[in-house]
């Protein structure tokens, strides 16, 4: 029976796949028809915008991995402080914790990452670099890079997914954990084959299967996909859709294609997260997020020790940058209470 149902699973997820890009290439048509053309790509991008200079967020540097890795970060407090790790997601980079690297840097020593396919960090070729293994021990080499042994982890999206697999799998890298609308990975499996809302909210992840049409359609017109997804966050500008345009200019698509191209296919140890995480853990959840449900947060409780959920009350998805005064607020009353 498992043996079947992991044939099934492959034909099951590429239908979609296949059904998804369908239903986008005509919307495309579409376009081409009422535009008379094809649409125009992403704009060479050869300077930052200003806001990714500014001193403020903190100084800008590269680290070097075990596995030979070259990562870009931002680093703001003093090195002889701990180390409090921000993992972005999707589409995303460092800039994302912009309003954390300032609120707590009196604390810690915070650092941003651009994660590997990412801004200004190596982007290997081929999806086959992008497994979850390697992703997962690249949040280990970059704790040690730095030359720390463990670090207070706070994530979001993607960065969450990793998250949560490090503290399942390299428990004693982890003090702390601050989860910001991400799923623990089994209780989003569970989700999105038992709610049917999560499901075709999930749509996308399915779409990015296929090889190539995402990264043109999402580079169209400038990537005029980033002005649409951004326009629902407040405080957010011209100049901060822009960060995210340069930034993708510099690295791709594909790199950040290329981990929802390996989700279906999760090559940790099996039974990784069997054994509960036991490093204190906060939750903080906009419950506005169109991808992600609330419903994807039943059972967490399985799979924690000491769990905290605070939810953020029309904030969307991208809630550390859409409400930071209420994250920031949640994550120094769990810190204070997990000294």
């Amino acid at each position: 029976m498992a043996k079947a149902r992991d044939l099934l699973a492959p034909i099951f997820v590429y239908s979609l796949s296949l059904f998804y890009g369908f239903l986008v290439s005509l919307a495309l048509l579409w376009q081409i028809i009422k535009n008379f053309g094809l649409p125009s790509g992403a704009k060479k991008r050869q300077a930052p915008p200003g806001c990714l200079l500014d001193t403020e967020l903190g100084e800008h540097s590269f680290l070097r991995t075990a596995s030979n890795l070259r990562i870009h970060y931002v680093a703001k407090g003093d090195t002889g402080k701990p180390l409090m790790l921000c993992l972005h997601g999707f589409p995303e980079f460092w800039y994302s914790w912009r309003y954390q690297l300032k609120a707590f840097s009196h604390e810690f020593r915070v650092v941003a990452v651009d994660l590997r396919g990412y801004g200004d960090s190596d982007v290997p070729t081929g999806r086959s670099q992008y497994k979850m293994a390697y992703l997962v021990n690249d949040v280990k080499e970059i704790i040690e890079a730095l030359g720390y042994s463990s670090c207070t982890l706070i994530s979001h999206d993607w960065g969450g997914f990793l998250a949560w697999a490090t503290a399942h799998i390299n428990p004693g890298l982890v003090d702390k954990l601050i989860i910001c609308n991400s799923p623990h990975p089994s209780c989003f499996r569970k989700c999105l084959q038992t709610s049917r809302k999560q499901f075709f909210a999930s749509w996308y992840m399915f779409y990015f299967q296929l090889p190539f049409l995402p990264e043109y359609l999402m580079e169209a017109d400038d990537f005029k996909m980033l002005d649409q997804v951004f326009k629902r966050v407040k405080n957010f500008t011209d100049e901060d859709v822009e960060a995210y345009k340069y930034a993708l200019s510099q690295s791709g698509l594909s790199g950040p294609l290329n981990y929802y191209r390996n989700m279906f296919k999760i090559d940790l140890p099996e039974g990784y997260s069997c054994s509960k995480i036991k490093a204190p853990t906060l939750v903080v959840w906009g419950n506005k997020d169109k991808a992600l449900t609330t419903d994807c947060l039943i059972g967490t409780e399985q799979y924690v020790e000491d769990l905290t959920i605070k939810y953020v009350d029309g904030a969307n998805h991208w809630v550390q940058m859409d409400a930071p005064e209420a994250v920031n607020k949640y994550i120094r009353e769990f810190l204070a209470a997990h000294p």
